[in-house]
């Protein structure tokens, strides 16, 4: 019962079909296990409502509410709707990214980096936006980033790796601008992961088998050869999210199985 009274947004809470478990999904059950109330917030009504159900079948309190987090009245209205249903904010989990249509500088067409940069960056701004006034007036609260790995090494997408290098910067501004009202902010930094929106769809886009794409990002891990879980950064963001974390902010957390260690 580590968030036990408290009321968590976790933005990006439904997942991509697939074999596994997805980061938000994941990050929601672990939440409610762990005695937060959680509204489920997605893009996909549908799947926001698998995750609640899991959430309910669990034993836990949440609400599901589909969003387009890259919309401002949208963002708005989730916080309205937390309050309506809990009375207050104390953890936001932005988990939302895309990395479709993107590439080298001189193949990416601009269309797709502006939607990158929208998805990937946009959401967290504004989901912030809304957000930190309510946590201002508690005088506490906690903001945990979905970055990546990608931000802080090689990778030949040009617009995933610059916007969630922006995310990074965005959450150490956040964390300094904030800690005065008692608010932390940090990011969680995952490396390669077996998760669906990573196998499954990079498995469509290139066409290699489900089971030899596994093998291939497994083989790229230091530590144990073998990709993280979706469960490997849900737990990360429950120590940011709790009070054990309570004098960490502006942290980038890498969950990576010592990927980042080989630029070192």
């Amino acid at each position: 019962m580590r968030l036990e009274g408290k009321v968590a947004i976790v933005v990006g809470a439904g997942q991509t079909p697939g074999r596994t478990i997805g980061n938000g999904r994941a990050t929601a059950l672990l939440y409610a296990r762990e005695g937060a109330r959680v509204l489920v917030v997605d893009r996909n009504a549908e799947s926001a409502e698998e995750t609640q159900a899991r959430i309910a079948e669990e034993g836990g309190t949440a609400r599901a509410l589909a969003v387009d987090a890259t919309r401002a009245e949208d963002c708005r209205a989730m916080v309205d709707a937390c309050l309506a249903a809990f009375g207050r904010i104390d953890i936001l989990q932005n988990n939302v990214g895309i990395g479709q249509g993107d590439g080298s500088v001189v193949r990416l067409d601009e269309r797709a980096w502006d939607h990158i940069f929208e998805v990937n960056l946009k959401t967290v701004f504004l989901a912030a936006k809304y957000v930190l006034p309510t946590m201002r007036s508690q005088a506490s609260g906690a903001i945990v980033n979905v970055s990546s790995i990608a931000s802080v090494a090689a990778m030949p997408l040009a617009a995933y790796k610059t916007s969630k290098a922006a995310v990074n910067a965005l959450t150490q501004q956040l964390a300094i601008a904030n800690a005065r009202h008692g608010i932390r902010v940090n990011a969680v930094l995952p490396g390669m992961m077996n998760t669906p929106m990573a196998i499954e769809s990079i498995s469509e886009a290139t066409g290699v088998p489900h089971d030899d794409l596994v093998a291939q990002r497994d083989a790229q891990v230091p530590l144990g050869k073998r990709m993280g879980t979706a469960w490997d950064v849900a737990y990360a963001s429950l120590f940011l999210a709790s009070d054990e974390s309570r004098f960490i902010t502006g942290a980038l957390l890498p969950v990576d199985g010592g990927q980042a260690l080989k630029v070192g």
